[in-house]
């Protein structure tokens, strides 16, 4: 028997469950399907347990930075009590979100979804029919074709593993490879990033970069350039991962190897074929709208779109277009203009707006203002070494164009300058003169990053 809804959902992350939730709310007939537990990798898989980790890792380097400056005394990670803590965010989320759909009158279904034909969908033995398709099914680790891959831990098991491993190599230099590599040495595991080029996480400034890669190997955490991996093979002793150019490979020992290089759309199972949805290596190709190219019954939201970001809140800011394109018809372009991300290590990077590179490619005219405030008194009061920044200024309209920062409460800091990027603020309108930022705060620090650039 075929069951006809007006829209179907196909992922629980939060990007679909706020497409069903609104469309629900709207008075449409809503069906929401994923063929995993509940609640998307948000949730139960990324950022939420990660900044738990994350939290407890900060705690511990916060304690060993200020040894010997009024604070004595050691502190550890109790990797099993911190992941019962950590899953006590996490397990309840499933059980929530389907009972949340269910009084809401949201049909809910769990299995794989395919295409059956550009407005039909089937699960299982069951066909469903809707007038809108919406595909948000996250993303998954990217398939690597190398001897032993099977031997490899899938970044989205690390956040449940029982035990923590003394010898850990993080195969990628992105995102997740240098957030989990710093919990695990504030845990005590010795901590391996290998990277295949020359350049890790390369959607952020070089320089910052730079000072994060140093910070790293100051608590152990051994980053390899130019490690392309080769294989992993079991040992008597654990595992053995051969990376590196021709001619030049080299061995790591380790007791687990972690695949952290990067992630790509979890459609490959939709048989998009059937629906006439047209993707390209990078996902879904949508309109601006977020609608199918080659499927007006389609729409996108969150990982798969090949205009967007792997980022959750893009992921939420999607959901709310394609709700508003369904509801009102196409009048909403997505804009991925202004995204402002951040690496949750010890000490944090954040970034939003033009790299330098982006700049000169676009041949705009540009100041560079650089710096460092590892003797500011925030800063030096917590013992922060690694505390910099870089502003990159329109000669012209004095507009920023771009912020890149490490140091201390950065990830806060840098909203700051998306919206001052997003409003064509010029560098005058964050002086003292024209805010008189809360004091002392990283906040603050703004006015000394930007003062050598007012009234030029």
């Amino acid at each position: 028997m075929e069951r006809e809804y007006d829209v179907i959902v196909i992922g629980t992350g939060v990007a679909g469950s706020d497409i069903a939730w609104h469309c629900r709310e709207a008075g449409m007939r809503v069906a929401i399907t994923d063929h995993q537990t509940y609640g998307g990798t948000c949730a139960l898989r990324g950022c939420v347990p990660k900044r738990v980790l994350a939290g407890a890792a900060e705690v511990v380097a916060r304690v060993h930075d200020q040894q010997g400056r009024g604070i004595r005394g050691e502190v550890s990670i109790d990797w099993p009590q911190l992941i019962a803590f950590e899953r006590s965010f996490t397990d309840p989320v499933p059980r929530r979100k389907e009972e949340r759909f269910r009084r809401a009158g949201i049909h809910t279904c769990r299995g794989f979804a395919r295409f059956a034909g550009p407005d039909r969908v089937a699960i299982g033995d069951d066909l469903f029919s809707a007038r809108y398709i919406v595909i948000a099914t996250g993303a998954h680790p990217r398939p690597l074709d190398v001897p032993g891959a099977d031997l490899m831990t899938q970044s989205d098991d690390f956040f449940y593993l029982e035990t923590l491993p003394e010898r850990i190599v993080f195969i990628g230099g992105g995102y997740i490879s240098f957030e989990f590599a710093h919990v695990a040495a504030r845990v005590g595991a010795k901590a391996t990033i290998l990277q295949r080029s020359g350049r890790v996480l390369k959607g952020f400034d070089h320089d910052i970069v730079g000072r994060l890669v140093q910070a790293s190997r100051e608590v152990g955490i051994d980053v390899q350039m130019n490690m392309p991996l080769l294989s992993v093979e079991k040992t008597g002793g654990g595992l053995l991962v051969r990376a590196g150019r021709e001619g030049e490979e080299e061995t790591f020992e380790a007791d687990m190897v972690v695949h952290g290089a990067g992630r790509v759309p979890a459609i490959e199972g939709l048989d998009l074929a059937a629906g006439g949805v047209e993707t390209d290596r990078r996902g879904i190709r949508v309109n601006e709208y977020l609608q199918s190219v080659s499927n007006p019954a389609v729409y996108v939201a969150g990982d798969a779109n090949t205009r967007g970001v792997q980022l959750t809140p893009v992921a939420v800011r999607d959901a709310h277009i394609v709700v508003d394109n369904i509801l009102n018809g196409n009048a909403r372009a997505a804009d991925y203009s202004v995204v402002p991300s951040a690496v949750f290590t010890n000490p944090p990077i954040a970034s939003v707006g033009l790299t330098e590179e982006a700049v000169k490619e676009k041949g705009i005219p540009y100041i560079v203002h650089a710096g460092d405030l590892s003797e500011r008194f925030t800063n030096r009061g917590i013992n922060q070494k690694h505390v910099g920044y870089k502003l990159l200024i329109a000669s012209d309209s004095r507009r920023i164009l771009g912020a890149h920062l490490i140091g201390h409460h950065v990830e806060e800091v840098i909203n700051i300058f998306a919206l001052a990027i997003k409003h064509g603020l010029m560098v005058d309108d964050l002086t003292l003169d024209a805010i008189p930022w809360a004091y002392p705060s990283n906040t603050y620090d703004i006015t000394h990053m930007v003062h050598p650039l007012a009234r030029m």
